[in-house]
This record gives C-alpha cells, structure tokens and sequence, in this order.
C-alpha cells in the first residue's frame, strides 16, 4: 500500500516533524527526574521509555535504513526500546519497562537528540522534487505513532500522579464548572446506504483505509455525552450491583475488582471526588463522564434501556455533522486535560473530548490493506477480542485526528479517556 504525508514538501515535513517531537518533551515538562521511571502497572509505561520507543522508531525503520552510513547510537536500545515488534529482535517485557534505571535520562535526550539531528541531516540531502514518496510516508508514519505516544504520555502520567498517595497536581485547572447539560435527546439518522473508512488524499492508518458501504437501520444518537451525574445515578440505583445490567465477562470483571465506580473516583463523607491532572477535585455532576471500560458503558446504557452506537453508526452520524475536525473541540491542544461541557445545545462534540466506546468488535474492513513488512504489525495483529472507540480526546492532538479514526481497546481498560454516548 502507499504511504501518505500530510506534509507538501521536504522542508514543510521538517518544520512537521521538529514540531511534534517538541511537543512530546513539553507533555514531560511538569515532571520530576523520578516520574519518568515509575510504573505502577503493567499496562503504564514510564514516561522515559516513551521518548526512548519514539526516536528508536526513527532510528531503526528509517535512520537506518534510509541514511547511507548511519550507525545506531546505542545498539542495545534495541532491546530496550522496542515495543512488540517481534521482526525486530528480543526485546524488553512491557511489565518490565519501569526496571529501565538506566540509561537515565539525560542519555534519552542526548539519543532524541542525535535522532533528531540526523533526521535533520537526511532531509536536507533532498530537495522537494528528489523526496521519495516512501520515505515521505515513512516519516509520516513516526511522527502519526509519536503523536499516539503523546496520548498515552498524558493518560501514563495521570495514571502515576493520580495513583501517588499525594494525589499532586500535573498543571492548574483551565476549565470551569459545568452548566446543566441540555436534555437527553436523539437524533434521528434515516436508513440508508453509507460510506465508511477514510476518504481523502493525506495520511491515514491502515486500519481505517478500504473505504466501503454498509447499509444502516434508521436508528437514533444522542445530542451529547453521557455525564458524571446521570452516571452517579446508576449508581446509586445500584449498578454494580444488579448483574441484570452486564455481560458476564463484565459480571466476572465487577466481582473480580470489587469496583463501584468509575477510575480516579474516591468517596469522602457522602461526596465524590476524582483525582483530575489539576488534583484532587469534586466530581462536576454536569461535566462528560470519563475513565469508565467498556462492560460499565454497555451496563449503563443497558440500565437506561438504551444501546452503544456501532461504530459504522457513529461514523455515519458523525459526517451528518462535520466535514473536518472542529478547532474549537477539547484535544490536548487546549491545554485543559480533562473533558469540558459543550459550549451550547447546538455542540454534540463527538470529536475530542473523551475516546466514545462503540457497540463494535475491532475488526478489519472488506479489502483491508495491512501495512507490508515490520509496519505490518502495527494493526493487523491486534484485530482480536478488543473492542472500536470512536472520536478522539482531551488527550489527543487535535492534527492526529480524523473522523475515520479507529481506536482500540480491550473492554477492561478504562486508563484511557474513554466515554459514552447513547443510541436506540
């Protein structure tokens, strides 16, 4: 298959590519030396180990490959920084990356660095006409999976900070309370024939490529989020207590973790509160709900006699309302971390905010074209018994998104920012 750019030309792709690796070193700003090793869990990285996988990305799929005489900074970085690429080598256990002491971190960034300056040096051998179309869509492809890294940095950090007993602030709050959301309703969507996956010329995942029809049901979606308070009040009905409400994995998933509420929520003298990248706060009833898995969605929506749009569902009614990606909606970009209330009755805001679990088992497209070589295990491998999310966050860079974007995500994990919206 062909690799696109987003980038016009050599320098442009520079400019791109300098930009978004800044971006990654901003997100770890706020940190101590000792945040960026810790990992509490299996499923967190440590914030080094990301700016580490990041640049061995460039080194080892291009750096090496692509400039004539290059040798590798560390050789034993393969080892470390290697994610699940099993083409390339052994490689450190994901639940081991918190043992990465060393190198420390001031060596990560003089190896960001050196990827940095002959990635520099290998783009400025070309000239806008001599740009091969491969190489192009390769570097394309590093600076789309920095950017999916740069998600996971915001959501692995809040999970460190916010499982430290003193619950310590990542950066001040900048949004507000929220207003009363407007009311619950549906929009209807006529039966029909529509087209699914991407459509454009830029740069797009493989797993969203193969556009294709699908025929929809008139079914109807609604106006907004589901919020803390209509959550809170499955709850109190007793939600995790009925296991009318879930499927069985979920069932065995509530009884194994004894959970009652969402990730980050504590119970303090009757009132909730959740642990926010601004702190400790109180639970804004009127605000998107977020950090919830997908058997506590499915169970909510089963409790409210509702349902999950599919994600062919969501698409279809996301394009009724947008042509591109808004620059108003809350991506990582505005700084707040954390979901926002819709600026009026008129914002559905189904791109940003929170990832929207979907009805829809992670799958591929009729005709799905998987990357070819190493680039192959990128998707295609992980299309088994994980469940599609659908619109972004508050966590994702706002020029990573697109409408066709497909998230995924086994149904317990809920570290992400992940939310839901009804359907019927």
């Amino acid at each position: 298959m062909t690799l696109r750019t987003n980038a016009k030309n050599t320098s442009a792709l520079l400019r791109r590519y300098q930009q978004i690796r800044q971006q990654s070193l901003k997100l770890c700003e706020p940190l101590n030396t000792e945040d960026y090793v810790a990992q509490p869990v299996p499923f967190v990285s440590p914030p080094k180990w990301h700016l580490g996988h990041t640049s061995w990305f460039f080194e080892n799929f291009i750096l090496a490959e692509q400039l004539p005489g290059y040798e590798l900074y560390n050789p034993s970085f393969n080892f470390c920084f290697n994610s699940y690429y099993q083409s390339q080598g052994p490689r450190l256990l994901r639940d081991r990356r918190g043992s990465l002491t060393r190198p420390p971190l001031k060596e990560v960034i003089a190896y960001r660095e050196h990827v940095d300056r002959h990635l520099a040096r290998l783009l400025g051998q070309l000239t806008d006409d001599s740009l091969p179309e491969e190489l192009a869509g390769l570097i394309e492809v590093g600076l789309q999976h920095e950017q999916q890294h740069q998600e996971l940095l915001v959501t692995d950090i809040k999970y460190i900070l916010g499982h430290n007993p003193l619950h310590q602030a990542y950066s001040p709050a900048k949004h507000k309370t929220a207003a009363e959301p407007a009311p619950l309703q549906f929009r209807t969507v006529p039966e029909g024939l529509y087209d699914i996956g991407y459509r454009g010329s830029d740069f797009s995942w493989d797993n969203e490529q193969s556009q294709h029809k699908v025929y929809l049901h008139e079914f109807g979606i609604a106006n907004r989020l589901v919020t803390n308070g209509e959550y809170m009040a499955f709850m109190e009905a007793g939600g995790y207590e009925h296991f009318g409400y879930w499927l069985d994995d979920g069932w065995s998933w509530v009884q194994e973790t004894n959970n009652k509420a969402p990730l980050y929520w504590y119970e303090q003298d009757g009132e909730w509160w959740h642990y926010t990248m601004a702190g400790l706060k109180k639970v804004d009833p009127n605000a998107p709900l977020t950090h919830i898995n997908y058997y506590e969605a499915d169970a909510f929506a089963n409790w409210k006699g509702l349902r999950l749009p599919t994600e062919q569902e969501w698409e279809a009614a996301c394009r009724l309302e947008h042509a591109t990606v808004p620059e108003s909606s809350n991506f990582v970009d505005s700084g707040n971390f954390h979901p926002v209330a819709p600026a009026s009755a008129e914002d559905r805001q189904m791109l940003g905010n929170t990832w929207e679990w979907t009805g829809s088992a992670y799958l591929p497209y009729p005709n799905y074209p998987r990357f070819k070589g190493a680039l192959g295990e990128y998707n295609g491998k992980f299309m088994v018994n994980q469940m599609v999310l659908r619109g972004g966050s508050c966590a994702t860079p706002h020029s990573h998104m697109r409408i066709s974007y497909r998230n995924f995500f086994y149904p317990q994990e809920r570290w992400q920012f992940t939310g839901l919206r009804l359907a019927k």
